[in-house]
C-alpha cells in the first residue's frame, strides 16, 4: 500500500505516554508454570493496555502440556505478555510476563536479558511446576520472590510450611498474592523492589 503525504500513522495512545516525570525504568519478569496466573497478573497491574500473545489451546497440547488444575483454560500465552506500571513518580517497571509450556522456556532465556529481578507465581494445587522455575531463575542469577496466588479452589498453608516445601532460603520473601486484583499484584511488585533494595544496600556494605 502507498502512502500519501497527507496520510498520518497512528502512534501510541495518550495514555500510554510515559510520564513526564519518569527518571528510572526497570525490567521485571513475571515466571510460573502453566495457568499460575501470570497473564492474569499482568493484565490487573498494568496501566497501559496490556501486551499479549495468547493463543487458543488445541489437541496438539494434549499429552505435552501439564495442564492439572487448569482444565477450564482455553487459551495460553506463546511469547510474552507485556504491561507497565508506574511504582512512583520518577520509578516505572516494565512487566513481562513468561510462557508456562514448558516447550516454550526457550524464550525465557531472551526475556531474562537485562531483567532486574522476578516474580516468580506458584500455584499450591502443582507446587512442582515451580521447582524448575526456580531453578532456571537461580542458574541465570535473577534475584526473585515467590508470590502465592490465592486460586478460590487451590488449597492453602502457612507460608513457612509452604517455605519448606519449596525449599526456599530463609532470605527470599513468600507473599500471597491474587493475581485479580490490582492492589495485591501491586504489593507483590513492591515486594520484589524492597527485596532488591536490600540485596545492594547489602553489597554496599559488604
Amino acid at each position: 500500500m502507498d502512502f500519501k503525504s497527507s496520510d498520518t500513522v497512528p502512534g501510541p495512545r495518550t495514555e500510554d505516554h510515559l510520564p513526564h516525570t519518569t527518571q528510572a525504568a526497570v525490567k521485571i519478569v513475571i515466571v510460573g508454570g502453566f495457568g499460575v496466573g501470570k497473564t492474569t497478573m499482568v493484565g490487573s497491574v498494568s496501566e497501559i493496555k496490556p501486551l499479549t500473545t495468547e493463543e487458543t489451546m488445541t489437541q496438539a497440547g494434549v499429552g505435552i502440556d501439564d495442564d492439572r488444575g487448569s482444565d477450564s483454560k482455553t487459551a495460553t500465552t506463546v511469547a510474552m505478555d507485556f504491561g507497565r506500571i508506574s511504582l512512583t513518580r520518577e520509578l516505572v517497571l516494565y512487566l513481562f510476563g513468561t510462557p508456562g509450556q514448558e516447550r516454550f522456556w526457550f524464550l525465557w532465556n531472551g526475556l531474562f536479558e537485562g531483567a532486574l529481578g522476578a516474580v516468580v507465581l506458584v500455584d499450591t494445587r502443582r507446587l512442582e511446576v515451580s521447582y524448575d522455575v526456580m531453578g532456571r531463575l537461580e542458574e541465570r542469577g535473577v534475584p526473585f520472590v515467590v508470590a502465592i496466588n490465592t486460586f478460590p479452589d487451590a488449597p492453602r498453608y502457612p507460608l513457612d510450611e509452604l517455605r519448606t516445601a519449596l525449599d526456599l532460603a530463609p532470605e527470599i520473601p513468600i507473599v500471597e498474592c491474587d493475581a485479580r486484583r490490582r492492589a495485591s499484584s501491586r504489593d507483590t511488585l513492591m515486594t520484589l523492589m524492597r527485596f532488591l533494595y536490600a540485596l545492594t544496600t547489602r553489597g554496599a556494605l559488604t
